[in-house]
């Protein structure tokens, strides 16, 4: 009897083993089968993966996201300069005029875009052939460079050797600059540099003046390829004919007036209002001001000040022809002599007391 108690306990032991088992297995497979569909969704397509790298061709240039953004975090943006934005803009009505002179013909020049952008970046991007202007901020002592592409190379020495109006400039690509445009090129780079000058001279005076011009930008370089820059793109138009000139200036080479960039308006660097200094100083000279004029001055101790009675009489050694002082407050202002006119008191002033008289007095 009790062996067949034991056979129906492990027949049930083993039924119950068994279920537990197929439950296992159906479980396993249910979650085999879920993550098999998450893999499935995690999986990026193609836009997903540009979007995140920043790649999307949806943005325009302008804008950067994803991991591009995280990379760029670290430029500093131009618009935290204000300043520049003037400087720029009173360039282009600069050069407009000097290119006219120089040219002889109209010239239209514009201000295509102000960013940043690492050096090393930017060095890449130039569009070969170029002519790389290096030149030098004298007061700041540093360096920038400036770009000239061949468009405009093209168009200005043919403008200048007398080239036709309405014909487009002959290119020949391929060979290096000649001398004659190379000495053309520098003429022109001289222009705008002296533009530039007259450009940051409201703000603070500083010259800048010709290094050297190289065609292989390799032997251009101003700063590391890490350091950010202020990049302005300028468009040159002479009828049909045109290019672009590119201005690079390290931030390093901005450091001694980044104060004076950082303001909103021009009126800042002088720290005063030009209004409201001429309302101040009408006011002011419309001022009532008392004036005392010391006849006399006399030291005396304590002692005898205290032992004096009515009637007591006070000697000064003050002369008729002696010259009082005329104070206003604390403060001596004039010499003057005394006198009586119609019964009262007058003075006549001689002359002024500078302040360096009243330090040195005091």
């Amino acid at each position: 009897m009790a062996d067949t108690d034991t056979q129906d306990m492990t027949a049930e032991e083993s039924a119950m083993m068994e279920e537990w088992d197929d439950a296992s297995e159906a479980e396993s497979q249910a979650d085999f089968d879920a993550a098999d569909g998450d893999d499935d969704t995690r999986i990026l397509n193609q836009d997903e993966i540009d979007s995140l790298l920043g790649f999307d061709d949806g943005d325009d240039g302008n804008h950067t996201s994803g991991v591009m953004a995280l990379i760029n975090s670290a430029l500093v943006n131009y618009e935290r300069l204000p300043m520049l934005d003037i400087v720029f803009d009173r360039l282009v009505r600069l050069m407009s005029t000097s290119l006219r002179n120089l040219t002889s013909d109209n010239v239209e020049v514009s201000l295509d875009q102000v960013s940043t952008v690492r050096f090393g970046d930017y060095m890449n991007s130039i569009p070969l052939p170029a002519m790389l202007s290096m030149f030098k901020a004298e007061e700041w002592d540093n360096n920038g460079l400036m770009v000239i592409d061949s468009a405009l190379i093209y168009s200005v020495v043919d403008v200048l050797l007398g080239g036709r109006k309405g014909t487009p400039a002959i290119r020949v690509e391929g060979r290096p600059y000649t001398t004659i445009e190379t000495r053309l090129i520098e003429r022109m780079s001289s222009v705008v540099l002296n533009d530039l000058s007259s450009a940051f001279d409201p703000l603070a005076p500083v010259s800048f003046a010709l290094d050297r011009m190289e065609t292989n930008p390799r032997f251009a370089a101003l700063t590391q390829g890490s350091n950010a820059c202020v990049l302005a793109r300028l468009r040159i138009d002479m009828g049909d004919r045109g290019g672009r000139v590119e201005i690079l200036i390290p931030y390093a080479t901005l450091e001694p007036i980044r104060e004076l960039l950082l303001q909103m308006f021009m009126g800042e660097k002088f720290g005063r209002d030009s209004i409201w200094e001429t309302h101040l100083t009408n006011e002011l000279y419309e001022t009532d001001v008392a004036m005392q004029a010391i006849l006399g001055e006399k030291t005396v101790s304590l002692d005898d000040l205290l032992n004096w009675e009515p009637g007591t009489t006070v000697v000064f050694n003050t002369q008729p022809s002696d010259k009082v002082e005329v104070r206003c407050g604390d403060f001596p202002m004039f010499k003057a002599t005394m006198g009586q006119k119609q019964g009262m008191l007058s003075m006549k002033i001689n002359n002024y007391i500078k302040p360096e008289m009243t330090e040195k007095k005091s």
